[in-house]
């Protein structure tokens, strides 16, 4: 479809400018691990996982701290003022997320401490808080542990003028410590990091106790301090800006990455959490060391650090707290052969296959059409983009195979691709080694695309085979996040694929995709006719609708472009994950908008779009989210879903999560969610697609 001339609308431009009708993204963004934090709190959901949920809220705030608040410190120290639709300033933005962070933080702690941890008491899991006594079996159970496995890694750190304040790694635990030398009247200060090499708990044998390792130093710190008296200890912990400033107009991008990983871990603290009953002492030095303002110092009245719960919900088999074990299951259209070989060209050659994952095995589709590409004899080429790949990476040893057995491999490695550039610059290294063409890219833009492209010589002549999904790469992920996929070999699709390859690695400035939305030459205009398309057909009084599936929403050209769909009455269905920026339910101007979110056992992670198109629906799915950064500094790849089974599975979904209760949320136009069902037994749209997976053959 191309974009068509824009019809205008009449409707209330003073509406659409009104920074009122806008969220701010920042704060959204605290929404969306608001409803993650309450997972942990469903009394519904087994014991494990929601100990599991209280490590994902605090992991996705590290990474929140470590990203966007550093870039609004950033803004302000560099007094720039980057002003949205929601007119906010990053100053108030910065006090409103203190103030919500504070009040989330709190809301976990109290989770894990008055809720989690005494009915994991009562299944016999104990978790040694602070305030938690230990038994004297406990007690020397952990000194054993101190003297065999932590002492030797343990370097006591002194402050004074011959020693300056030691480099604090970031999201590390430390323990401060203020002491006094018997023989002198004045106190002393030093540091004890808490080794990240080990475990966040320790483990007392033969039991499911587990204590964390700052309670076990600080119970012998008259050990790392001989003749020493301990006056005060309390526990720190902080968090540095990680995000990269790479100029990507370096000669050597990948040596400049790699320089600038090298100097991350010195970046600027954003964050000083300390523990509530840290004496003012000991607080005042640490802030005046680490040069850090009230404000950002964060005081926890608990554990400090609640990721590494998720470390003890790995080390325990207890399938009884746990949610039920799932096998994904294989699609029947590739278990019409005996064995795992089903030649997975043959199969496509009669229709497109949409796979979602992770109800439909990853293994047994993705990862196979990449290995069966690797193997076929008839296959002359690969082409490939990564963005996040794991370390167990099925593809990039089909990768290396097919490159050292001849075969033509091109693999787009995106290295900036942020908290992954280590392990991308590692497989892009081990991919040239063996022969493979690694790019980067065009230059300032990140390759978010997910595409494979196969060549394939057959009796015809050339045929190009494809998969284009709305996920990475990952075998790791692809169990934990829903994501769709779509296996073709539609000579329409593959063929402006290919280009697509030849922009990423070579000079191209074509523009006329006709079948791709691609960013950032024309997702956002392609996005933009098909809306206003739909606007015709409702006031010509045809079957007129928007459906919108992202993880997040926050682009302020698609935000108008929806309210300009309200505001003519057009139906329009917003499923957003995470972010939305846009506010539903105002009188002229968004009164059929419908925002919804569904968290749950799964991240959804998928992006579908669908246009009623006047009774013929139109079905797209791909990469990009309604975001600045995904429609004008990545390159995203969206393609329409022809196949007629294809679309109306991704109906069924669709319409399966937008009647959810149990797992869904739903946005007002005060800018709060509200869970649609807190009590509801049913066990939610995730869970009936486990169901209909499991009446399915399994994964082979």
């Amino acid at each position: 479809m191309q974009p068509q001339p824009r019809h205008p609308d009449p409707g209330p431009s003073p509406a659409i400018d009104d920074p009122r009708n806008y969220v701010n993204r920042e704060l959204s963004w605290l929404d969306f691990n608001a409803r993650v934090l309450a997972q942990a709190q469903d009394p519904r959901l087994p014991l494990l996982e929601r100990l599991r949920f209280i490590a994902i809220t605090s992991s996705n705030l590290d990474e929140f701290y470590m990203v966007r608040v550093a870039g609004l410190k950033r803004q302000l120290a560099e007094r720039v003022q980057a002003i949205h639709a929601d007119a906010l300033p990053p100053s108030e933005q910065l006090a409103a997320i203190r103030e919500r962070t504070q009040r989330m933080t709190a809301a976990q702690v109290e989770t894990l401490t008055r809720d989690l941890a005494p009915a994991l008491s009562a299944r016999g899991i104990r978790l040694v808080l602070p305030g938690t006594r230990l038994s004297r079996a406990e007690r020397a159970a952990c000194r054993d542990y101190f003297q065999q496995q932590l002492y030797p890694l343990l370097t006591p750190l002194a402050v004074d003028p011959a020693h300056p304040f030691p480099y604090l790694s970031n999201l590390s635990v430390s323990l401060a410590v203020l002491l006094r030398d018997p023989d002198q009247p004045s106190q002393r200060f030093a540091q004890v990091k808490v080794p990240s090499a080990l475990a966040r708990f320790f483990r007392v044998p033969d039991s499911a106790t587990f204590v964390p390792l700052e309670r076990i130093i600080a119970d012998h710190l008259a050990q790392l301090f001989p003749g020493m008296e301990i006056l005060a200890h309390s526990e720190f912990r902080v968090t540095r800006d990680a995000d990269l400033d790479v100029d990507e107009d370096e000669p050597n991008l990948l040596s400049a990455i790699e320089q600038e990983l090298r100097e991350r871990r010195f970046g600027a603290i954003v964050r000083l959490e300390v523990a509530a009953s840290m004496p003012q002492e000991i607080r005042a030095i640490l802030q005046t060391e680490l040069d850090i303002g009230h404000d950002d110092v964060q005081a926890v009245s608990g554990l400090l650090d609640c990721t590494g719960c998720a470390t003890v919900v790995d080390a325990l088999e207890r399938p009884d707290l746990s949610f039920p074990a799932f096998t994904p299951s294989t699609p029947p259209r590739l278990l019409t052969g005996h064995d795992s070989d089903t030649d997975i060209f043959s199969v496509l050659r009669r229709g497109d296959l949409l796979v979602h994952h992770p109800y439909e095995s990853f293994a047994a589709t993705t990862e196979r059409f990449i290995e069966q590409a690797a193997r076929d004899p008839r296959v002359v080429a690969i082409k490939q983009t990564l963005y996040r790949t794991s370390g167990d990476a099925p593809i990039i040893d089909a990768l290396t195979q097919a490159a050292e057995d001849g075969k033509e491999v091109v693999v787009l490695v995106e290295i900036t691709a942020r908290f992954d550039e280590q392990n991308n610059i590692r497989w892009a290294r081990q991919l040239e080694r063996v022969g493979a063409h690694v790019a980067f890219g065009v230059a300032g833009l990140k390759t978010h695309a997910k595409l494979s492209l196969v060549v394939r010589q057959e009796e015809g002549g050339v045929r190009h085979y494809a998969h284009i999904g709305t996920g990475n790469y990952n075998p790791l992920t692809a169990r934990l996040y829903t994501d769709f996929g779509l296996l073709t070999c539609d000579a329409d699709l593959t063929g402006e694929i290919a280009e697509v390859f030849n922009y990423l690695t070579g000079y191209s400035r074509k523009r006329d995709y006709h079948h791709l939305w691609l960013a950032p030459i024309n997702i956002i205009e392609h996005f933009e006719a098909a809306v206003e398309r739909e606007i015709v057909h409702h006031r010509q009084g045809r079957p007129a609708g928007v459906t919108v599936k992202v993880n997040a929403l926050a682009d302020e050209r698609a935000i108008r472009i929806l309210y300009r769909a309200g505001a003519a009455g057009v139906p329009v269905r917003v499923l957003a994950r995470g972010i939305c920026a846009l506010r539903p339910g105002i009188a002229g101007l968004s009164e059929s908008i419908t925002v919804r979110s569904v968290v749950g056992r799964f991240l959804e992670h998928s992006r579908v779009f669908v246009f009623a198109n006047g009774g013929q629906p139109e079905y797209y799915l791909g990469s990009a989210d309604l975001l600045g950064r995904n429609l004008y500094r990545r390159v995203e790849c969206v393609v329409p879903v022809r196949d007629p089974s294809a679309r109306e599975e991704l109906r069924a979904v669709l319409d399966a999560m937008w009647a959810d209760r149990r797992q869904s949320w739903e946005l007002h136009p005060d800018g709060g969610w509200r869970r649609r069902d807190a009590v509801t037994t049913d066990p939610g749209v995730q869970e009936r697609l486990i169901s209909r997976a499991r009446a399915r053959p399994l994964a082979s």
